[in-house]
């Protein structure tokens, strides 16, 4: 496992040990637990975003496909 240090303002690490005191966990996995869930959240929100644009991206090719059977189920030689 790598180490890594962090400097954190006093309010936000006297936070980080008070909630991490309260799960019964040491602050280390606190912080580990925080970039987890910070990182599944990110994944998410990125899928979202992939998925909305190929959501758009077929929508727009549907309706195109729409627009033309419209035009032949209207046209008059048919």
């Amino acid at each position: 496992m790598s180490a890594l240090t962090v400097r954190l303002p006093d309010d936000l690490a006297e936070e980080v040990a008070k909630r991490a005191k309260k799960l019964h966990i040491s602050r280390s996995q606190y912080i580990r637990r925080s970039i987890e869930t910070m990182n599944k959240s990110l994944y998410e929100q990125e899928r979202k975003e992939k998925l909305f644009a190929i959501s758009m991206r077929t929508r727009k090719e549907s309706m195109k496909i729409n627009s033309e059977f419209s035009n032949i189920e209207h046209d008059p030689k048919n």
